[in-house]
Order: structure tokens, then sequence, then C-alpha cells
């Protein structure tokens, strides 16, 4: 237990930091009268002048906020205990998924001691790993970083993308494994979605994305100047759509998947043979429901819900890919497919089973083998491997067990430890378990709980309450530092389903988009008012956090029942859902949330938008938004005007933002970034709720 001296000082300096939130003015943000009428309703955006991130008076606004939010924060109790047991969970060896070829693994790696993770290589499955290409020297603040694309099917050529900040978009080059050379060769900065090289390494087919005129899908030819790239498929269509290629394991097939959006109800898949110039070959093009290929020698495989709302895959010949001689070889069932694999002459098909990880092994012809086996409660990645190869690896974590990569074999099943992240973690000290809840409309929703064995339910824990529920993603079990702290530190950590995920298939997303997307908004309050209910924790203990959708979530959540929290943490969030849409790559999620150019749909966006349900002089619990220029997904203007609207209206705790100049959505975030940052949030959690940073003290 806590020493009661060390709680009386920690109360103390609790109390002295709200003095200094009173005492510290909020920095002044200019107020326009800004009105529009959409649909006949008259809208006024005091703030819209900070939708524009260049100019001087938004980068002024900028500073000043970052200066009043770390006046605040970094004077709060217990940081520095904080940050270094951060430091501890979080700077050990991590490694990614390795991939073999022509005898040799390609992973990356971060070290101890590393900031970034480097591409390396290993000769042979127990040779020294390599260093291939180290982000490192790229930038004095290391903000670039590297990620690795594809790998020659000899092992003698890598394709890597340099990524500056967090942007979604890369720099493509190519590197010579023997020399450790780059080749001349260089795509220049843009959003892809694929790259595969060929097996005789002449080039290399890719998919690009550009906002004004749309997908792409080129062929590079080594030496060649990228101008010249020859455009293979996508003119006419639009920017709201997105292209993924992918060429066969043998290199025999380019084959393509058109989205409908980022998480769209509709793909098309075209394949044709590499070396031809004839058109693609449409395999289904005409079909209201998802298409996911992935091709072994003369036979592609489908994960679709077509007729089959849980998933089912299917087999097309590509000498005879006519629909009526598609053949069913996973048929669907009970169980969620989260995705499929092909390895050692093998299906891998990864399902979810009340939000729980399950990996099912099935012959070419769909004869069940068996099923690979799991340690604990927890997720898994897909089986990644080759076709031709016994050899397989996968990776499995959960809330208190951190990640590792198995090495698998097809044959006999047999696993080993390829890699594991050494987190000095007392694992056994807590548990994770699964509760169902009702919502709003009597709907049962699932919902991970983890803590301290032996937690007393008398409402006292301070707990973190988060959740996504949109584009038809699954929230599984995952470790992370940030979590782990929190929970030796008492807390307790929530993590629901909710709907317009996929923890229950396509009917379970459907259920949470567009004009149901309110779901998603009860069935979050109703977790936070059961886990009250339940003895977990109090309004005042509790807070929510999420990013990016989850961003939405609890801003809708904060504005329509601000009394049930006692803090927010909103990341890189859609705020403004009334003109999301114009901004960056939005339209890819029209499909998911709507348009307020649809005056049916500006109504139902208008009800739950957050930016336009900030009412003046609401007790709205204390706030901290996170976001950053190199967020080039969404767009940092709904986290600008939020601030500042929330700001000017609440008569509750204080609104912080915190804006980094460099980062943004994507990976690539230096550790030591990251651990400041996440020393941040912690801090400002433990000030808010009440709950003290500094670690428990025996006595």
């Amino acid at each position: 237990m806590r020493h009661p001296r060390a709680a009386l000082l920690l109360a103390l300096a609790a109390s002295a930091v709200l003095v200094r939130a009173d005492a510290l003015s909020v920095p002044k943000t200019r107020v326009d009268d800004v009105r529009e009428t959409l649909h006949g309703v008259e809208l006024n955006d005091p703030y819209r002048w900070l939708e524009d991130q260049k100019s001087p008076e938004t980068r002024a606004w900028i500073d000043a906020q970052n200066a009043y939010s770390h006046a605040l924060l970094d004077a709060l109790p217990g940081r520095d205990a904080l940050k270094a047991r951060l430091e501890e969970l979080m700077n050990v060896d991590a490694f990614g998924m390795p991939a073999e070829r022509g005898g040799r693994y390609f992973f990356s790696r971060r070290s101890k001691g590393q900031d970034l993770f480097v591409i390396c290589v290993r000769k042979g499955a127990t040779g020294p790993d390599e260093v291939l290409v180290d982000p490192h020297p790229m930038s004095p603040d290391k903000t670039t970083s590297v990620t690795l694309l594809d790998v020659s099917s000899d092992g003698r050529l890598v394709a890597y993308g340099i990524r500056q900040g967090g942007e979604d978009e890369l720099v493509v080059k190519l590197r010579d494994v023997d020399t450790g050379k780059d080749l001349p060769d260089t795509l220049p900065r843009a959003r892809y979605h694929s790259l595969s090289l060929t097996p005789d390494k002449s080039g290399f087919y890719y998919a690009r994305h550009d906002s004004v005129s749309g997908p792409r899908v080129l062929y590079h030819a080594l030496g060649q100047a990228p101008s010249s790239d020859k455009v293979l498929f996508g003119e006419g269509e639009g920017p709201e759509k997105i292209i993924g290629s992918s060429l066969s394991e043998d290199g025999r097939y380019l084959f393509l998947t058109l989205y409908h959006g980022s998480a769209p109800k509709k793909t098309e898949v075209y394949c044709r043979e590499a070396a031809s110039t004839g058109p693609f070959v449409p395999i289904v093009n005409d079909v209201e429901a998802k298409f996911l290929p992935d091709v072994a020698g003369d036979r592609m495989y489908l994960q679709t819900n077509w007729q089959a709302p849980n998933g089912r895959i299917l087999e097309v010949d590509l000498k005879q890919p006519a629909r009526d001689r598609w053949r069913e070889v996973v048929p669907t069932g009970e169980a969620t497919i989260e995705g499929f694999s092909l390895a050692g002459g093998r299906i891998f098909v990864n399902t979810l089973e009340n939000v729980v990880s399950r990996v099912r092994v099935y012959a070419a012809d769909g004869q069940r083998l068996g099923e690979i086996a799991f340690p604990s409660l927890g997720a898994v990645g897909g089986v990644g491997g080759r076709w031709e190869s016994d050899e397989a690896f996968f990776a499995f974590k959960s809330f208190h067990i951190p990640e590792t990569i198995y090495r698998y074999s097809v044959k006999t099943g047999a696993q080993s430890v390829w890699a594991r992240q050494a987190v000095p973690v007392d694992s056994e000290a807590f548990e994770a378990h699964q509760e169902w809840y009702a919502s709003k409309d009597g709907t049962r929703v699932p919902m991970f709980l983890v803590h301290r064995k032996g937690l007393e339910r008398d409402g006292s824990h301070p707990t973190i309450l988060t959740g996504y529920g949109g584009f038809n993603l699954s929230q599984t079990p995952s470790f992370s530092a940030k979590n782990a702290l929190w929970l030796e530190r008492g807390g307790v950590y929530a993590l629901p389903g909710l709907r317009g995920g996929g923890e229950f298939g396509e009917k379970w997303h459907e259920a949470g988009m567009l004009d149901r997307k309110q779901n998603v908004f009860d069935d979050f309050i109703a977790a936070a008012e059961w886990l009250v209910q339940n003895g977990y924790t109090a309004p005042g203990k509790l807070a929510i956090l999420g990013g990016s959708n989850g961003g939405l979530l609890v801003g809708a959540a904060m504005t329509q029942r601000p009394e049930l929290f006692g803090a927010v943490v909103c990341a890189y969030p859609l705020l403004d859902m009334l003109r999301y849409h114009k901004f960056l790559v939005a339209g890819f999620w029209v499909p998911e949330y709507g348009s307020s150019e649809d005056k049916a749909q500006f109504e139902l966006l208008r009800a739950y938008s957050p930016y336009h349900n900030v009412k003046p002089g609401t007790n709205y619990p204390s706030v901290l938004f996170v976001t950053g220029d190199s967020d080039t997904r969404v767009d940092p203007l709904h986290a600008r005007k939020m601030t500042a609207l929330v700001q000017a209206r609440t008569a509750g705790g204080p609104v912080l933002l915190l804006y980094d100049t460099k980062a943004g959505h994507s990976a690539g975030k230096p550790i030591s970034r990251e651990v400041e940052d996440l020393t941040d949030q912690l801090s400002f959690l433990f000030w808010r709720l009440g709950a003290g940073a500094a670690p428990a003290t025996k006595g």
C-alpha cells in the first residue's frame, strides 16, 4: 500500500498543480463569425480559420497551446518515475515478422538502446543479424524511419520505403543486398499501397494513389525514370477508390484488388498473366460484397462475405475462372473469418470466436487438418510463409503477454520461438477476462477487462476505457507498455468490441456505420455505465481514450455524457463531421460515415458531430487532445478547432493540446519520443483521476 505520508505529499503536489492550472491563462483564440447555410440549416463555425495549418496565426496559436500544456504537464508529480518505468518497458529488443528469401531472413528490428527500427538480414536461420538499412543517420532528430516493402525471390534485392515523421507517404528505394548499396531507381514521395519485385529483378509492380487522379497500378523497369512508368490499370477510377496489386509467388500472375473506400462493402478482383500485354480479366466486379485474393500456382483463393456474413474461402481455377466453376473450400461458420494466408501447401484461416483468435489449418482442397495452439487468451497475426516452403511464422500477443514470434513447421506442426520481446513485466500478476453487457437497445456486447489478480470491486480504481467501433476493424488483445504500467499502478483496462468493428462479421460492422453510427456511441457509454455499476470504478476515476475513428468515439461520448467521465485523451481525431470529407484522404470514408452533402446524412452527422455538439457552460471532463503536422490521414484541423471550442465553452477541467510539429498518424516515431508522449498522457490521466503518479511503496 502507499505510505500515508507519501499519499499526503502526492495530494499536496496535485493540489499545487490545480492552483497552477487556475492561475495560468488559457491561450487566447480569435473567434470569427463564420456562418453558412446547409440544407436550410444555419451553421456557425467560429474557428474555421484554424483549418489553415500553414498560416502564421495558426502556427503562433499552436506554439501557445503547446506552451500552456507543457506548463501544466511538466509540473506534475511522479513524472520522472513514470518516464523511467516506461523506458524500462519500451527500451527492449523488438522484432518484425521475418520473410525468408533465398536462404536469407529479412525483418525489422529495434535493438535495446535504439530509437528506430532498422532493416536486418540474417543468413540462415541461426546466422548473425546484419543491418541492411539504418534510418538513424537519416535525420538528426530521428524522425525519419524506414519500412520493408518487398524482397526478391533470390534474396538479393530489397525494396524499402523512407517515411518523414508519421506521414502515410513514402519515398521508395532499392538496395542491393550483397553490396549494401542503393540502386539509382527511386520513386518520389507519394502514397503507395503495394509493391512487388519481379523474380528476375528486372522491375517491379506498384500501386499508387493520387488525391486528384485517383489510384493506379504501374510497372517500373529498373534503370528507367519513374516518369516513364507504364500505367497498367486504374484509368477512369476516381480518388475515392483504392487499388492494391500483388504478384504471385512464382511471378506468373499479377492480380489486383479494387476497394470501394477504406472499409468497403464491395471490392473487385482482376487478374492476368504478368507477361501478358492484354487486358486484366475480371474475376469478380459485379457483386456487392468483399473479396480478398491470394494465389498459389494456378489457383486463386478468395476470402469473401458474399452469401456468408461471417466469411468463407472460395477457390478459382485461373485457367477457367468462370463463376460457375468456383468451389467453396472453407465454408462459413459461427466464427468470423478475419483473414487467411497460404504457406506450405496449406490454407491458414484466422478466425475470431467471441473476439479470441483461433487459426485453423486446411489442405488446398479444403480438408480440415488441425489447429495451431496458443498459450493463452490473445490474438495472433496471420501466418506468413511461402506456398512451396515448409517454414512459416506467426506472432502471438495478449494484454499482459508481450509479442512472441514463432517459427512453425507446416508438415509437423512443431513450434519454436523465433523472437520474443523481453519486457520486464510480471505477466502472472494480472488477469484478463471477458464480460458481456447490454447496450442501450439490448444488444449484448463483449468487453475485455485486465487488472491485477484479486482486484476488489469497490469503485476506487482508475480505469481506462478505450475502443474503436468502425471500418470493420476488430479490437483484439494486444500488449502495450502504457497499459502494463497502468496495470502495475492498480489501474483497470477495459476494451469493448463495439458495433462498427469486425468482431462478429459484416453484420456487426453494418450495425455501426452510416445511419446506425449512434449504436457505436451507445455501446461505449453502456460499457462505462457497466464498469461503474459493477464496482470497477466511478465516474471521477474513469478515463476514455481513443485515436483516429476512436478519437471520434471519445469525442462523441464526451459531448453526449460529460458527467460520466473524469478525463479524456482524444488522439488524431475526426471531430467536425460536417466538413471531414473535404480534407486529405477522407473521401475514402464517406461509405462508412456518409457525407453532409446528402441532406439525410447531414442530419445524422449533425446529430453526433462532436464539434457541433459542444454546449456552453457544460461541465466537460478534462481533455487532452493529441495530434501532429505530419498526420496526412486525419487532418489535424479537427483537434485544433475542437481544442479552441471546448476551451471557450467548458465549465469543467483544463483542456490541453499536445501538437507535434513532426509526428503524424503512421508509424516511425522514435522510441525516445514515444516515451515522452506516453509520460505526458499517463501524467495527465493520473492527475485528473486523482490517482497519483508515484509508485506505491510498502509500509
